[in-house]
């Protein structure tokens, strides 16, 4: 890797050097003093002029400040500008919490595009605006929200670097909620690739029970703090004399039942014959 090429190196100053990271120390302006080293299993690095100086823990502009201190003290050079770049490390992995869990190796830096998707990219269950959560130097968390829009491969704001010990953070989609008379109830996932309608809702939901009152059917969606009811005759919207609505995050579909539907098909095909019988017989005497 070539000492020069800043896009391979790590950003700033402030990334945390460890046991393990293979550094490159320069003085300004002064091309004799040159070293690559890797700090060993104790932080320590030896260097030339001053020898063994530890750096376990310290910040990149902070050893920098440390070894030109060295440097001064020692009357080896005047006023010297240290500077230090990483060229690998094995210590450099992030982590990814909420509906991904993964720790992706990061060396030096990749894309937040090619971490999750070496991750395994985007369930549906999972948001497409995630939080990556940064450690500064000085102790506090940075954190920084990315919108990756519908589709992560093609996603421009997915190009956002990642560094070693980044914390990415996915929390889990909206959801619409399925009540009532259909096949499956419970929480159906938002895909943020595609709109989700009604229609393929009910499919997603194993379809409409028997029982459903069709033409009674309620969309329940939060505005604010108010609630709305919508009506729909699901009859209609699936024979296309209704628009399919689009559903929104935390809708409440519900499909009541009809009461007689609901005793025809309690008591089965053997007592719908049964009682279409007596009906019969009754009618007849």
């Amino acid at each position: 890797m070539p000492l020069g090429n800043q896009l391979m190196l790590y950003p700033g100053e402030d990334f945390l050097l460890g046991p393990g990271d293979l550094i490159a120390v320069r003085v300004f302006m002064q091309p004799d003093y040159q070293a690559t080293v890797r700090i060993d299993l104790d932080g320590n690095v030896k260097l030339p002029f001053i020898g063994s100086v530890n750096l376990r823990g310290l910040t990149v502009r902070t050893a920098q400040t440390l070894i030109a201190e060295r440097l001064r003290t020692g009357e080896f050079y005047k006023n010297p500008e240290v500077t230090i770049q990483v060229l690998d490390t094995v210590n450099g992995s992030v982590m990814i919490t909420g509906e991904v869990k993964a720790t992706v190796p990061v060396a030096t830096q990749r894309s937040l595009k090619d971490v999750l998707l070496t991750a395994g990219g985007l369930p549906a269950t999972a948001s497409h605006t995630v939080k990556i959560v940064r450690k500064k130097s000085d102790g506090s968390d940075e954190v920084l929200v990315v919108d990756l829009g519908t589709d992560l491969a093609s996603s421009t704001a997915a190009n956002v670097l990642i560094f070693p010990h980044d914390i990415i953070q996915i929390t889990r989609a909206s959801v619409v909620y399925v009540l009532g008379a259909f096949q499956r109830q419970g929480a159906v996932p938002l895909d943020q690739s595609s709109p989700l309608t009604l229609l393929q809702l009910a499919a997603l939901s194993g379809g409409i029970n028997f029982e459903g009152n069709f033409n009674d059917l309620r969309i329940i969606r939060t505005i604010g703090t108010d609630r709305k009811v919508v009506d729909v005759d699901i009859k209609k919207v699936r024979d296309g004399k209704a628009p399919d609505p689009v559903l929104q995050a935390n809708d409440i579909v519900f499909l009541p039942t009809n009461a007689m539907k609901a005793t025809l098909k309690g008591i089965g095909a053997a007592g719908v014959i049964a009682v279409v019988t007596i009906l019969v017989a009754a009618h007849a005497y």
